[in-house]
């Protein structure tokens, strides 16, 4: 019970925010003009409808079955004037509204799913992007696995399975209120067979005990599917995810001759999926031989249990089929949970992801309020106070107080690898969540972080250039212009092809990419992470000489190894480790160059 409470609590904290939103929307209802609400009335008003259309359709049912019964009784009495009128006056009527109610409810629905699953894709989407989370959760190896299955496809399927679930338990709950009125009235004087013993009801509580009986042993059987769809919708991502990490590394791969060992990888990934799957089919065999025997059964118990007060004349035709009908229905809906429980299973598990998902976001949006401050001032300095950068471990690794970047300044940061300089420049730029101390930077000014492997999105080189800016950002002179600048000008006639860019160009063109970025966004300050060093020594100079020209106006701060770049900055920082095992940045001076 405790279990079930939890599962309620999970859908109701999963189902709430959209039904109570005050976001506003456009709705457009034919021929009226567009006008705007709020999101939360225009879901309840669909809700409300699709519902209620439900409950009509199980009235619909209920008067159908007093049709059934009035209109086999006429077959029994040869009567063909009710026949032919109850046929075309009561069945046609209330068939021509059951279909036209069935396509409304179709469509509101729809549009209900759609507009949850527009909105709850945008929430999730931002939760995950709003202050780096995504990076964060990365950094922090929070427990929610391939967040991009659980915003595309469990949002999808969430949707759609509750709004299934919540209409076929309503219309369950009201075919068995309705028809369980008529099968009591109908056994009320009825006697148990082969006695003359009368239990007001006993059919309805036949199915009672018929269906709970059948619904615990059918929970028994299916209980392992809960878990076992919640691992195959993590194995199928798992593996979707490798191979779309091949597409993305395929040229790293081929040059190392790993292809034998994605293979394998992809092998090992993929008979998990198989694994599990089989498991879910063996798991089910015992399920739907259960079900399906029990499903066959279904179909003649109703008739043998009515049929001996057919045959004692208690009832006629009309009134046999009528309360075998009534039975059935009221047993399928007590057995509701035999029937669904594939889907509710399958439900459960995406229920589980969307749930870790979000508290998975919610741990690191708590997390990140950590001690390291980020704060501005009305200075033009960019200063570190008091710092001291841990990995996600918990280990700390770069301690730093009263470093001050000046504007106008270049600086060139070196030291060995693993001393924290990456890590150092991230806590600049506000996205490094573990450590303590202070960052204060300019107020207003404009800060751009190259890493030594770009961004380079999917789409247009013209949308790669102005990223993050929107494509129409810059016009076509300045964005070619930059091409130039960074020698890239082969790249200037086709601003609007579609690629994979990533893929197509290589490192040390990805890199010259991100620097004509810099050209075009003219940030007030510019920090480098080794976002040269796939360039050759010469294109190098090129480009540190074209950044001192064209951006004379912004602070350069860079990341190198190479002995080149000294004479492009005019300061150096050092990081060098401390007797606490920290690595704290030094300032030292270049070596004079020999005469």
């Amino acid at each position: 019970m405790r279990g079930l409470w939890q599962a309620i609590l999970q859908i109701w904290r999963l189902l709430y925010p959209y039904f109570a939103t005050r976001d506003v929307t456009t709705v457009r209802l034919w021929p009226l003009p567009a006008f705007r609400i709020q999101e939360r009335w225009v879901a309840l008003t669909l809700a409300v409808t699709v519902i209620a259309i439900e409950f009509g359709q199980v009235a619909i049912n209920v008067r159908l079955s007093y049709f059934n019964r009035d209109w086999f009784n006429a077959i029994q009495a040869r009567d063909a004037t009710t026949f032919w009128t109850l046929l075309f006056t009561v069945f046609c009527f209330w068939a021509a509204i059951f279909i036209a109610s069935a396509i409304i409810q179709y469509v509101l629905q729809s549009y209900l799913l759609i507009g949850w699953r527009r909105w709850l894709t945008a929430r999730y989407t931002h939760r995950w992007l709003e202050n780096h989370t995504h990076y964060r959760m990365q950094l922090a190896g929070t427990g929610a696995d391939n967040p991009d299955q659980r915003i595309q496809e469990d949002v999808d399927r969430f949707t759609e399975r509750t709004a299934y679930l919540t209409l076929s338990i309503l219309s369950a709950v009201s075919n068995l209120i309705s028809f369980s009125v008529i099968l009591w009235n109908i056994s009320s004087e009825f006697s148990v067979p082969g006695t003359d013993w009368r239990v007001p009801g006993f059919l309805v509580w036949g199915a009672l005990i018929y269906s709970a009986f059948a619904t615990w042993l059918t929970h028994l059987i299916g209980r392992p599917l809960i878990r076992l769809n919640f691992e195959q919708q993590r194995y199928e991502a798992d593996f979707r995810f490798s191979l779309a990490r091949l597409r993305e590394y395929g040229e790293q791969v081929a040059l190392l001759g790993g292809e034998r060992a994605e293979r394998d990888r992809f092998g090992q990934r993929f008979g998990n999926v198989i694994d599990n799957f089989l498991a879910i089919v063996s798991r089910r065999k015992k399920l739907i031989a259960f079900t399906a025997s029990y499903g066959q059964l279904n179909a003649v118990i109703p008739y043998i249990l009515v049929a001996p007060y057919y045959f004692a004349g208690q009832i006629q035709l009309g009134g046999l089929t009528q309360t075998a009908g009534a039975f059935a229905r009221v047993e399928s809906t007590m057995s509701f949970f035999i029937t669904f429980y594939t889907t509710i299973a399958d439900y459960k598990a995406v229920v589980d992801r969307l749930s870790g998902f979000d508290a998975a976001i919610a741990q690191t949006e708590a997390a990140s309020v950590t001690p390291l401050r980020i704060g501005s001032h009305g200075g033009s300095t960019v200063e570190l106070s008091g710092l001291a950068l841990a990995l996600p471990d918990g280990r700390r690794i770069v301690g730093a107080d009263r470093l001050v970047f000046r504007a106008g300044e270049s600086a060139l940061v070196t030291g060995p690898s693993g001393s924290g300089k990456s890590t150092l420049f991230r806590a600049i730029a506000g996205i490094w969540p573990f450590g303590e101390g202070e960052v204060v930077k300019p107020a207003g000014a404009r800060i751009m972080l190259l890493p030594q492997r770009p961004y380079i999105p999917v789409g247009t080189l013209r949308g790669a250039l102005a990223y993050p800016a929107s494509e129409d950002a810059y016009p076509d002179e300045a964005i070619v212009d930059a091409l130039h600048a960074v020698r890239l000008g082969q790249f200037a006639g086709r601003l609007d092809e579609e690629e994979a860019w990533n893929q197509t160009m290589s490192l040390g063109e990805q890199q010259r990419v991100a620097i004509a970025r810099a050209l075009l966004a003219k940030p007030d300050w510019l920090f480098l992470d080794e976002a040269t060093a796939a360039l050759d020594e010469n294109t190098e100079e090129v480009i540190y000489r074209v950044l001192a020209e064209r951006l004379p106006d912004t602070t350069i701060v860079s990341i190198g190894h190479r002995s080149t770049l000294i004479e492009h900055h005019e300061r150096r920082i050092e990081m060098r480790p401390g007797a606490d095992k920290l690595f704290r940045p030094v300032d030292t001076r270049p070596e004079p160059a020999p005469a």
